[in-house]
């Protein structure tokens, strides 16, 4: 069996507070490949960044000063371009899951492939988590179906994850 994590596809990510065209730009890509996961029996596992009223006040929120993915509001809500139903939704307050890592983990998948948002951000520091937890499954990045804060970091996360025995194609 193999795992598809789709990082925070979120509205603020996509075309909220946060959001930029190169998000916008992969939302079809990921909805590919989510069909084609779930087509093939295998298991999706989405992530939702998560925050509360007081984001501002906590020490992400004094670094980035930009309300988004506030529990229950619109730009907390995942895509609604993407096929969700079925699969697994793991709230998370910070940019990596312990709790996706051990999930993921304890599925015991031939092979796990991660897309979504921020390449430079979540979706470096969930592979990242994933990689430490089972360093001798094959770890895939999909680039096509991930975009970064800019394009700059975008393909600096990439360079980062393929120098960490991440799979980037």
């Amino acid at each position: 069996m193999k795992v598809l994590c789709v990082i925070d596809m979120q509205n603020d990510f996509i075309d909220g507070s946060l959001g930029t065209k190169e998000a916008e730009a992969i939302v079809g890509n990921v909805e590919n490949k989510i069909r084609e996961y779930l087509d093939n029996g295998d298991t999706v596992i989405f992530t939702r960044d998560t925050h509360e009223e007081n984001y501002l006040d906590t020490q992400e929120g004094k670094m980035l000063p930009v309300r988004h993915c506030i529990r229950g509001t619109k730009g907390w809500e995942l895509s609604d371009k993407l096929t969700v139903e079925g699969s697994e939704i793991i709230d998370k307050p910070s940019f990596g899951s312990y709790e996706l890592a051990g999930k993921v983990a304890a599925l015991e998948p031939e092979s796990v492939e991660i897309v979504g948002l921020c390449t430079d951000i979540c979706v470096v520091s969930n592979a990242l988590l994933i990689k430490a937890r089972i360093p001798e499954t094959p770890i895939f990045v999909d680039s096509s179906c991930c975009a970064g804060v800019t394009p700059d970091t975008h393909m600096k996360a990439l360079d980062t994850m393929k120098m960490c025995q991440i799979n980037v194609f």
